[in-house]
C-alpha cells in the first residue's frame, strides 16, 4: 500500500513579495543572507537550480551560471520572477513538486535553497530528491530555520514555550512551519550521501527593535564577521551548510533535462504544441509548457 504523498506548502497566488519583503523592513535579512550565499556558493558553472526560488529575490547572485532553473511550487510566484528577468536567456521557470522532481539525475552541479526548507514535512523525502538530482562533484547550499537558536532557548529555560530546542526532531510550531535541530539536519544530509562541509551563522540580531535604532550597515557589517562562527557554534535563527554532492551517480548527458515527475522517464523531445508527452506506456502523463513555463505541477487533464 502506498503512503500518502506529503502536504506541500503552496503560495499560489499569494502576495508574498509585497507582504515578506517589499518594505518590510527586512534589508537586514536579505544582506546578510547574500552574504552567507556567496561564501559558500561556487561562484560560476554551468548549471544551477534554486529549490523554493519564490518571485527570484536571489536570482541576481547567479550571474556566473551558463544556465539557472528557478524552480518553486507557484506558477505566480514563476510569473513574478520571470517578469523581472525576461531578457535574460539562462533562466528557465519550473513550476513543480519537490518530492516530484522533473529532471533527470545528475544534472546540477550546484543546488541552492534558502528559506525553504522549513516547509518540508518530510525532509528526507525532499533530500533524496536532491542527491538524485545532483552531479556528482558539485554543491549543495542550505538554508534552514534554526530549532536551537538563542530565543527559543531562553523561551524553553523561562516556560514559555513546551517543546525543547534541544532534542532532535524537528518542531512544527505552526502548520507546515517547521525548525530543525543543525545535528539532526546533518544526520539527513549524511543519510541522503551529502557530506556536510562548512557552516554559517546568520541573522545574529534578527530583532525588530534593534533593526530599528540600529543603521542596517552596521548590524550587516558584523553579522557577516560573526557567519564566520559557524563551525563551532549555531545558536542564529538561520544557519547555511554547504555539503558536497553524493559521489556514486553519473553526470546527466545533454540533452537530457526533464523528467516525468510521476514515472521518473526521461522526457527524451521538447514540448510538442505546448505539451511533454511522457514516452512509459505505463504512464502516458502530459505536461504543460505555456509562455516560458513548465508546469509540471499537475498533470494535464484533457
Amino acid at each position: 500500500m502506498n503512503e500518502p504523498a506529503p502536504p506541500v506548502c503552496d503560495y499560489e497566488g499569494s502576495d508574498y513579495r509585497l507582504r515578506f519583503w517589499q518594505g518590510q523592513g527586512r534589508d537586514y535579512e536579505d544582506r546578510v543572507e547574500r552574504i552567507a550565499l556567496r561564501r559558500l556558493m561556487p561562484p560560476t558553472g554551468t548549471m544551477l537550480i534554486e529549490i523554493g526560488a519564490g518571485f527570484g529575490r536571489l536570482a541576481d547572485e547567479y550571474r556566473g551560471y551558463e544556465r539557472v532553473v528557478l524552480f518553486d511550487y507557484s506558477r505566480s510566484l514563476l510569473r513574478e520572477a520571470q517578469a523581472h528577468l525576461r531578457n535574460d536567456p539562462r533562466f528557465l521557470y519550473v513550476a513543480g513538486n519537490w518530492y516530484q522532481m522533473p529532471f533527470v539525475p545528475g544534472l546540477f552541479e550546484t543546488i541552492v535553497q534558502v528559506r525553504t526548507l522549513h516547509h518540508a514535512a518530510d525532509v528526507p523525502a525532499l533530500f533524496r530528491q536532491l542527491a538524485r538530482i545532483a552531479r556528482p562533484g558539485g554543491q549543495y547550499i542550505l538554508e534552514f530555520a534554526n530549532k536551537q537558536n538563542l530565543k527559543a532557548i531562553l523561551r524553553y529555560w523561562l516556560r514559555r514555550q513546551a517543546w525543547s530546542p534541544f532534542t532532535l526532531e524537528p518542531v512544527e510550531f505552526v502548520p507546515l512551519n517547521f525548525d530543525f535541530h543543525p545535528r539532526w539536519i546533518r544526520q539527513q544530509l549524511r543519510l541522503a550521501r551529502f557530506t556536510p562541509e562548512r557552516a554559517l551563522t546568520v541573522s545574529h540580531f534578527r530583532f525588530a527593535p534593534l533593526k530599528r535604532v540600529v543603521p542596517t550597515p552596521w548590524l550587516t557589517a558584523v553579522d557577516s564577521a560573526a557567519q564566520l562562527t559557524g563551525n563551532w557554534w549555531q545558536l542564529t535563527p538561520s544557519v547555511f551548510v554547504r555539503s558536497a554532492h553524493p559521489l556514486p551517480g553519473a553526470t546527466a548527458v545533454a540533452p537530457a533535462f526533464f523528467a516525468c515527475p510521476s514515472c521518473q522517464t526521461p522526457l527524451s523531445t521538447g514540448p510538442i504544441n505546448g505539451r511533454f508527452f511522457c514516452p512509459n506506456p505505463a504512464c502516458k502523463k502530459q505536461w504543460a509548457v505555456q509562455d516560458g513555463l513548465y508546469d509540471f505541477k499537475e498533470a494535464i487533464v484533457d
